[in-house]
């Protein structure tokens, strides 16, 4: 196994990965090629991991967990079994992912593990915690500390405790006015019902 001054190590079982000499990835999990998994993380086995992702310190990661293409998973977040990322997903530092709507200690509820489907491009910011079992939304951005208790559209901003969507952005980030063109790269956007969608 090579390594650098930063402590990733090339691993063989992953080609054109690099895994820090402190984390652990079992075998039985796949990591893409150009993907980096820093300090401290745990990738258990039955978990896919895309390419050129990039998973900070401190990540669990599944089991039966699948990460899109470039996504950035930042430290202390936690990917329980049932959540499905698409790529170019951001995870902030600290959120949450449940996976069972009425845990108890005493009662077991793996055969009620509840699925979250993360569409593309979609941003969570820091500390937000996401009820197992609502989508989110391509494009769309969910602000920091939020608690999502039901489904967010695509493209849709939603910020509080329970989440509530107060704008749109763009696929580069940008909050759009009531014009619905991105400031930043001249997109339009269209909306139709409650449904946002790009057209040009």
């Amino acid at each position: 196994m090579g390594t650098d001054k930063s402590g990733l190590l090339a691993d063989p079982r992953f080609p054109g990965a690099l895994i820090h000499r402190s984390s652990f990835v079992d075998d039985g999990a796949i990591v893409g090629a150009g993907t980096k998994i820093w300090h401290f993380c745990h990738i258990i086995a039955g978990t896919v991991i895309g390419k050129d992702c990039s998973i900070g310190q401190n990540v669990m990661i599944g089991p039966k967990v699948t990460i899109g293409d470039r996504c950035k998973i930042q430290n202390n977040v936690s990917l329980y079994e049932g959540v499905e990322l698409g790529s170019d997903v951001f995870c902030g530092p600290s959120c949450v992912f449940t996976n069972v709507l009425t845990p108890r200690a005493s009662v077991s509820r793996k055969s009620e593990f509840a699925p979250t489907v993360v569409g593309q491009g979609a941003t969570i910011g820091a500390n937000a915690t996401i009820v197992c079992g609502r989508p989110l939304g391509e494009w769309c951005m969910v602000g920091a500390g939020a608690v999502v208790t039901h489904r967010i559209p695509n493209f849709a901003l939603v910020v509080g405790n329970p989440a509530k969507r107060i704008g749109w952005v763009a696929k580069a980030g940008d909050r759009l006015g009531a014009d619905l063109v991105c400031p930043r790269t001249g997109e339009r956007y269209e909306l139709i019902g409650d449904e946002l969608r790009c057209v040009s």
